[in-house]
């Protein structure tokens, strides 16, 4: 007879019951989790800590967040599924002590605490620079299109509501024909005016989405989650979707900050370096971006803000009939504000500045042009203008030109962006499955669900580069300190965290003197 390996009588009573403390092996990551979010003041957060006398007790805040950073480090993000893992999970009955709050709860506690879920993500940020994780001194920007719960069918512009109203005036006036020919079945005509009554509140519903449009100034109409916008992702390909600016540390792969928009790339490289100078706490870095983040304006902000950049430069968009006569080949002169074009003439420029509109932005531009255009032999290879070549100066081309020395003086640099930037997205989009957004109804609820995600990608970023003992003595003796020791040592505490940032040897002392406090 075969032998098999057999388990245990389902009916037998054990002799000795584990309790659910030894189900739980020290090493656990989930005991992290637990020290991690009891080291946080959740009140100084802006998570709601006080409760009402009257009524059924709510859940402490504490141990919704340790329920959601447990499922989203496990590729769990939707209400229903964790509260089937307090059910069923051992690591989420040990982390909420056997706690089972129901769906409602948990979606709740997400959608509810926009703000607190992003400063416990600025947490992670901090204690990766306190493990000298955060370098400082190389960041890279980008963005990444996370789909939102709204269908494209459920996404309107001007466009396809005039398609929209052009199909129900078609079938009205179609009804409207049978209708004046029907004259015996009634049943038949009870249909037509049933369909005719069915196409008229639909025509309603479009026009007032048309009048929302012209009335609010949005291009577009999200009817099951309003903020989100249809967004081309990569190859004319467009999805309904919010965008990610992220900006992440080149020394781990770290993200340092990101927020959530339903806008393109051009106008948002100056907003995320001057949250990063913040973030960092100085300007000595270099920020590395893609072609999308091309743009004049952005440069001035840089420029405004004393950091250097490295965007991608896109390709020419428009041509000369003969590519030896594009833009790129004409000569700027600074001293005599002049260009030399390739067949050595000198076009000049009468010193107005033009608005140049580009959708909402303005752009000041100047004009060059030369009457030696028009007798030129290389005229039909130069331009198809048939007042001759003009060439458009923006205000801001010397800053442009600066970052293309930039990215010749620093190719190598720049082309690590890649490497950097892409490392989270890839975790997060590929291995964990993270490539749309969880919750809808407006963008602060989509940034609550990013706000997790990248607090998880960081926590699994600590967990995977931070000793474990010394990461679980660290997150016991910080709540300790601050607690009982921070108000009577304020200057001394504002003193000696400022080294630990500095240098190691002053961090290894902070760290040292927040052990023997705990240890006390």
């Amino acid at each position: 007879m075969i032998k098999h390996i057999t388990g245990e009588d389902r009916s037998q009573i054990p002799l000795f019951v584990a309790s659910l403390e030894e189900t739980i092996a020290q090493d656990n990551q989930v005991r992290l989790i637990d020290a991690f979010v009891d080291s946080l003041n959740l009140d100084e957060l802006g998570f709601k800590l006080k409760t009402d006398t009257n009524g059924r007790p709510p859940y402490h805040p504490a141990q919704l967040l340790k329920l959601y950073l447990y499922g989203y480090l496990n590729k769990v993000r939707s209400s229903r599924d964790l509260e089937k893992e307090c059910l069923r999970n051992t690591e989420a009955m040990w982390l909420l002590c056997k706690l089972a709050p129901d769906h409602n709860t948990i979606a709740s506690f997400r959608k509810n605490n926009t703000k607190g879920i992003q400063r416990v993500f600025q947490a992670t940020v901090k204690i990766a620079s306190h493990f000298e994780l955060i370098g400082g001194t190389l960041l890279a920007g980008d963005s990444t299109k996370l789909r939102a719960q709204n269908s494209k069918k459920n996404n309107f512009n001007s466009n396809k509501i005039e398609r929209h109203l052009k199909h129900i005036d078609n079938k009205l006036q179609e009804y409207n024909l049978a209708l004046a020919k029907e004259d015996g079945d009634l049943e038949l005509k009870k249909s037509i005016v049933k369909k005719v009554k069915k196409h008229s509140a639909q025509k309603q519903k479009y026009l007032g989405y048309q009048n929302t449009i012209d009335t609010t100034g949005v291009t577009q109409i999200s009817t099951s989650d309003p903020d989100s916008r249809q967004i081309m992702t990569r190859n004319n390909i467009s999805e309904v979707a919010y965008t990610v600016q992220t900006t992440v540390d080149a020394l781990h792969n770290i993200p340092i900050d990101f927020k959530v928009t339903n806008e393109n790339d051009s106008k948002a490289m100056g907003g995320m370096l001057r949250r990063a100078k913040t973030i960092v706490g100085h300007n000595n870095f270099t920020a590395i971006y893609d072609k999308g983040y091309y743009t004049g304006s952005e440069f001035d902000y840089a420029n405004r803000l004393n950091i250097d950049v490295l965007v991608a430069i896109p390709a020419v968009s428009a041509h000369a009939p003969d590519t030896a006569f594009d833009v790129e080949h004409f000569k700027y002169h600074k001293d005599t504000d002049t260009y030399t074009c390739p067949a050595n003439q000198t076009l000049t420029t009468n010193g107005n500045w033009y608005n140049k509109t580009n959708g909402k932005s303005i752009t000041q531009m100047k004009h060059y042009k030369t009457t030696a255009c028009l007798s030129c032999s290389f005229f039909d290879k130069c331009t198809k203008n048939k007042k001759g070549r003009l060439i458009e100066r923006s205000q801001y081309a010397d800053l442009i030109y600066e970052n293309k020395l930039r990215i010749q003086n620093n190719y190598e640099i720049y082309r690590r962006r890649q490497a950097i930037v892409e490392h989270p997205y890839g975790v997060i989009k590929r291995q964990w499955g993270f490539y749309y957004i969880m919750t809808k109804k407006t963008i602060k609820h989509a940034s609550a669900d990013v706000g997790l995600i990248f607090t998880a990608y960081n926590l699994r970023r600590l967990l995977n580069l931070i000793d474990p003992i010394e990461f679980k003595q660290y997150l016991k003796a910080l709540p300790l300190f601050f607690n009982n020791y921070a108000k009577h040592f304020k200057a001394f505490y504002s003193s000696v965290f400022w080294a630990a940032h500095q240098t190691t040897f002053y961090r290894k002392l902070f760290f040292c003197s927040l052990n023997q406090l705990y240890l006390r």
